[in-house]
């Protein structure tokens, strides 16, 4: 058995952690929307068409924000052909995933749907195909009153009332030449800084997310956020990351420890965002909006018909070791809570997903349902600096990689602290000794844990042997409290005061 310490502080703050951090995306890709959260004649959907069976596990998971409607597909996107009758609608071939987009569910029926789950809009704009003005041109429609075309456009299609996005994103992955409207950083930080503009100028009160690197291995990552920034500093508010992991050489031991390159992601963008507030002289502080991260590589290269509409594709069928991964995520975004304000798990039903539909039948959680449901749940309150000391090990890739990783989270409202923890050890248990410091009369009741399946477990329609167990902890108060951790285990230990 191997041992790990633990310390915590209320004088140990990283920062208030900001509830979009636990953000999800839909994209009109694949199965996300037709046949996910949007299914006329399913036996449980309801009268607008939207699965009730989808938002009921939405709404458990408490998602606070999500970006819509792309993704690759916004930047061939006309936000009009989604708007007005649907009988009207244009079908158009949507060159971003070589389907067929009917446009029975545009914008409208996004922010519908978005007010039965619970949940705000994160809307991005065209900058592929289109530019600033259709982008100011979205903005009045969805948030100006009244009295004005676009907007009294919005009240003739029924919605009286402005939607009020307050996040919008200034396109999607510009720097890939994979994008429709590929544009160099100096091109894209030109339009950005105009859309921006524009857009602010209909809705003072919005808040912008310009597209940083697509991956930290693109080529021009680092000088691609460097001068795109530098071109509109002071028209935007957060800079884009985005990062997916894979375990497609099948060393799982290493695939535990990439966590660590999403750390060191974050703190480069971080630090490329101050050099330029730095060399402008700025007073203005620029965060983080990691708006697409997950495990994605089971469903690469997976056949479908070109020019169909809603096909197959994207469908990861998680497992338990990509569970463990995207704890460790987790980890990490609330680590970074001081500059990461928006984080979206990418995608939310579907295309590569922690829901799983059946087109005319059942939903189902994922894996990975379960530490992104606790972290949402839990990890509101203020992220704390936890010192932790536990034996390391190296991988192909990565050296002293930390057999247990952790974070806490203070709730000072309900005045509970919970600690999120993975012991990444194949075989051995970790025992935690947790020194509470400061927190005084705070006593263990609960501890849920995601543990003891094998790593290629994976839950189904059918089957879902992959769920957490929850265990009551009772004790009486003591400045150091001690958890196993069970070998290769996702946790979360809850405190309260009494």
């Amino acid at each position: 058995m191997k041992q790990s310490k633990i310390t915590i502080s209320k004088d140990y703050r990283i920062a208030k952690v900001d509830p979009r951090i636990f953000g999800s995306f839909i994209e009109h890709l694949g199965r996300a929307v037709y046949g996910g959260i949007y299914e006329p004649g399913h036996p449980d959907a309801d009268e607008e068409g939207f699965r009730r069976d989808v938002l009921a596990l939405i709404r458990e998971i408490d998602v606070p924000i999500v970006r819509y409607p792309g993704g690759n597909f916004v930047s061939g996107y006309r936000w009009e052909d989604g708007v007005g009758p649907i009988e009207a609608r244009p079908r158009r071939l949507e060159l971003a995933w070589a389907t067929t987009e009917s446009n029975r569910f545009g914008t409208n029926e996004f922010m519908r749907w978005c007010k039965k789950a619970n949940t705000e809009a994160m809307m991005a704009v065209n900058l592929g195909t289109r530019g600033a003005d259709d982008a100011r041109n979205l903005v009045e429609y969805c948030n100006h009153p009244g009295g004005t075309y676009y907007s009294d456009l919005r009240r003739s299609h029924g919605v009286e009332q402005p939607h009020g996005i307050k996040l919008w994103c200034l396109g999607n992955e510009m720097d890939g030449d994979w994008q429709m409207g590929h544009k160099t950083a100096a091109e894209y930080g030109r339009a950005a800084n105009e859309a921006a503009k524009l857009m602010k100028w209909v809705d003072p009160s919005i808040e912008t997310v310009l597209c940083g690197s697509s991956s930290s291995h693109m080529a021009t990552f680092g000088e691609w956020e460097a001068t795109s920034l530098d071109l509109c500093y002071d028209k935007v508010d957060y800079v884009s990351l985005h990062r997916y992991f894979d375990c497609s050489d099948g060393d799982v031991k290493n695939f535990l420890a990439k966590t660590l390159d999403l750390d060191n992601y974050i703190k480069t963008v971080v630090c490329v965002c101050d050099y330029i507030k730095g060399k402008r002289h700025s007073k203005h502080k620029i965060h983080l909006s990691l708006d697409e991260w997950n495990v994605w590589y089971h469903s690469h290269g997976a056949a479908f018909e070109k020019w169909s509409e809603a096909p197959h594709i994207l469908e990861d069928v998680y497992d338990f070791a990509d569970a463990l991964v995207v704890g460790l995520m987790l980890i990490t975004l609330l680590k970074n809570c001081d500059r990461v304000k928006v984080a979206c798990l990418a995608q939310l039903v579907n295309v590569i997903a922690p829901i799983m539909t059946e087109n005319g039948g059942k939903a189902w959680a994922q894996t990975i349902f379960y530490p992104y449901l606790h972290a949402s749940r839990y990890g509101r309150g203020i992220a704390l600096q936890t010192l932790l000391e536990t034996t390391k090990h190296d991988t192909k890739d990565f050296t002293d990689v930390g057999d247990v990783d952790a974070l806490a989270v203070w709730n000072e409202a309900d005045e509970t602290v919970t600690l999120f923890a993975v012991n990444r050890d194949f075989e051995e248990e970790n025992r935690v000794s947790l020194n509470l410091k400061d927190f005084p009369g705070y006593v263990p009741f609960e501890h849920i844990s995601l543990a003891g399946f094998d790593l290629a477990a994976v839950n189904t329609k059918d089957s879902a042997p992959v769920k957490p167990k929850t265990s009551p902890l009772s004790g009486t108060y003591s400045p150091v409290q001690e958890f196993a951790l069970a070998p290769l285990s996702w946790n979360v230990i809850r405190l309260k005061k009494i």
